[in-house]
């Protein structure tokens, strides 16, 4: 039922872009480090930038389990489900690097990707995720549940305008260097000397 393709085609890219969102896991290397999962969107944050490297723009969030890891060891995958239509999931595996926002390559992948923006607080675009993609499969997803798509969530955009009308302009910046500095298992992520 699985197939493994040679790159990402043409109609695994219409595909790709009709989902509503897209899954990331990453792990560190220690046997006693915490695997992570994250739902990632919307699709507008994702870019197949050609047949093996793919991109997306990481947002401010509670933790930095991805970027800890991806700066440790750079193993990731990238899923996409069908929640609706024929059941099917695409797995993206490869290496991953983190581009930070302060990164002079920032600015170039953000155009190059032309990622739709889920709003205009540019201060939550932490980085661009780069993947080379070094295996593609799909596989049946019948356990994929069918859902219906009723939107996009406000919460992270009124949290980020929340943030920087109380705390000013330096408060995203503020709330990385306390949240996202390092990982749950103390892995660098956005921390000064990550690099």
């Amino acid at each position: 039922m699985g197939k493994v393709f040679e790159r990402i085609d043409e109609h695994q890219r219409e595909w790709i872009a009709r989902r509503e969102l897209f899954f990331v896991g990453t792990a560190p290397l220690a046997a006693g480090g915490r695997v992570n999962v994250s739902p990632k969107g919307p699709i507008g944050t994702f870019r197949v930038l050609d047949d093996h490297t793919v991109a997306y723009l990481d947002m401010v969030g509670s933790g930095a389990e991805t970027v800890g890891h991806l700066r440790e060891n750079g193993r990731i995958v990238v899923m996409f489900c069908a929640f609706d239509g024929p059941p099917r999931i695409l797995r993206l595996h490869g290496r991953g690097e983190v581009v930070p926002a302060d990164d002079p390559r920032f600015e170039e992948l953000c155009r190059r990707a032309d990622f739709d923006a889920p709003h205009e607080i540019v201060e939550v675009r932490r980085a661009v995720i780069v993947v080379a993609v070094e295996r593609i499969s799909d596989s049946c997803g019948y356990g994929v549940p069918l859902m219906s798509y009723e939107g996009e969530r406000a919460h992270a955009e009124r949290w980020a305008e929340k943030k920087l009308r109380v705390g000013g302009e330096s408060a995203i910046a503020d709330y990385m260097a306390e949240k996202n500095a390092v990982s749950i298992d103390g892995l660098p992520a956005f921390a000064k000397n990550a690099e």
